[in-house]
């Protein structure tokens, strides 16, 4: 990789900040390069631009030109593919599976919302003789997207595609941590050749100055964040000054429900990497799993040989299944909260940790943790860990796995493990969750919803439903009267 600055791009343009910040490789720790870190001049100089261009050009009201923008980022996103996995996997740990993984799903959630843009429209009716009604469904303005850095090329595309959709003109805080691909990506959207100036703009933040400018501006009429649940929280809070619209995609805690008539076979892979994905940094890890006594002791059993023998390494050797964390601050957060789960009683069947020999002990490395809980208040099942920390708790009847799975201020996902069909859609429906996979984890669609209960969120992304934060209802009453008898 190049030392080259990642810079912000805003209204079209490259821009550099009073302060650069490096960049820095989790698996090494050796800086790759530095990056205009983004703030306050940043956030207000975009939502200017946004807040111009969408009340000058044409965009909020030709929905075949943003249709036409869209399928070009998808061009674009493909075209790049492989430049970009390289340099996420580089700078945010993902082994290059995972990180590919991402970046291949963002060209059709693009075209998705290119094909919905020219399918947007209100409705007409005549509610009594003489009178015609229509409402209009009309963007609300500015749109804010604020993105993790745990998935930040696809979790940018899932809000920016349909805010783009909507007609809506964007300002896009993205984290630090991941400035080159930051950059990057805002490099490839610059190739889509029918994007007007200023529809998106991206800064890169290490603080908070530009996102909280976003969040208390009244220019900024909607916000879509995917974050967690105490930061959803607090910039509601700020946010409902201004009557705010939020879009809220939180925490989770998985909970994964394994039944005895489970195919353990089929099962365990699948169980292994729920954990181990990116890491466990991922708001749908599968954290918690939830297992029939009967089949207590072979699970168990299998879980610990197979998360013993996790190879942890840089993304750069293929033989690695599973990445660094995203900086060390975050290895010494997750393994305070194991020791503190150890120290209240939990019994550990795989203490995996830092890793603090060898090569690997330059990075953010931690071996998979296996758990096993008899109360289920304690902290470890409750909070969200975001590592790879898997808690094992054994329960013996239906109702009763349905009561711990539903047992957490979370809801966004659970997986559902059973042969006996009737049993699967019975469950699902009695779980507290956005998402229910059975004898499955992780499969996302980008025409079917995601998001979360309770906890986990407001609103919801993917699918229809996504265009909904960005979209104000008009509606227009017409009186012309009827033609005399």
């Amino acid at each position: 990789m190049t030392s080259r600055i990642a810079l912000n791009w805003i209204d079209g343009e490259w821009h550099d900040s009073a302060v650069h910040q490096p960049s820095i490789n989790p698996a090494t720790y050796e800086q790759i390069g530095s990056y205009a870190d983004g703030g306050l001049p940043e956030a207000q100089l975009a939502i200017a631009t946004a807040k111009r261009v969408f009340r000058e050009s044409s965009w909020r009201t030709d929905r075949a030109l943003r249709s036409k923008v869209l399928y070009e980022l998808a061009d674009a996103f493909e075209r790049n593919t492989e430049a970009l996995v390289d340099v996420l996997s580089t700078e945010n740990g993902k082994v290059r599976g995972e990180a590919y993984f991402e970046v291949s799903m963002v060209p059709s959630k693009l075209r998705y919302y290119a094909a919905l843009a020219m399918t947007e429209y209100g409705r007409a009716a005549e509610p009594k003789p003489g009178t015609v009604s229509m409402v209009l469904r009309q963007p609300m303005g500015v749109a804010g997207i604020i993105v993790p850095w745990n998935s930040p090329v696809v979790l940018m595309i899932r809000s920016l595609a349909p805010a783009l959709a909507a007609g809506t003109t964007t300002v896009i805080k993205m984290p630090g941590l991941t400035a080159q691909t930051n950059a990057l990506t805002a490099k490839v959207m610059s190739e889509a050749p029918s994007l007007p100036p200023g529809v998106i703009n991206v800064f890169s933040e290490s603080h908070h100055e530009g996102s909280k400018h976003l969040i208390e501006s009244p220019d900024v009429p909607v916000i879509s964040f995917t974050g967690s649940t105490a930061t959803g929280r607090a910039i509601s809070a700020v946010g409902a000054q201004h009557l705010k619209r939020f879009g809220l995609e939180l925490g989770g805690k998985t909970p994964m429900i394994v039944f005895d008539d489970a195919d353990l076979a089929v099962a365990l892979p699948k169980l292994e990497k729920a954990l181990t994905v990116f890491a466990g940094q991922f708001c749908m890890t599968g954290s918690r799993v939830l297992v029939h006594r009967g089949i207590a002791d072979d699970l168990r059993a299998a879980l610990i040989a197979r998360l013993e023998a996790v190879k942890v390494g840089p993304a750069s050797d293929p033989a690695s299944d599973m990445g660094p964390m995203i900086d060390k601050a975050n290895v010494e957060r997750v393994d305070q909260a194991v020791k503190a789960a150890i120290a209240a009683g939990a019994r550990a069947l795989v203490r995996g940790g830092p890793v603090t020999e060898g090569p690997l002990a330059r990075g953010a490395f931690y071996r998979p943790t296996l758990l096993e809980i008899a109360d289920p208040s304690m902290d470890i099942v409750q909070k969200e860990t975001f590592g790879p920390v898997l808690t094992l708790q054994v329960f013996d009847t239906e109702s009763e796995a349905v009561a711990l799975a539903n047992d957490s201020e979370y809801g966004l996902a659970a997986s559902v493990w059973t042969r006996d069909v009737d049993r699967s859609l019975r469950v699902a429906r009695e779980l507290d969750a956005g998402t229910v996979w059975i004898n499955d984890w992780a499969v996302v669609y980008d025409e079917f919803e995601e998001g979360g209960f309770k906890q986990s969120g407001l609103g919801r992304l993917n699918g229809v439903a996504a265009m909904d934060d960005f979209i104000e209802y008009k509606h227009i009453s017409l009186n012309p009267g009827r033609v005399p008898g």
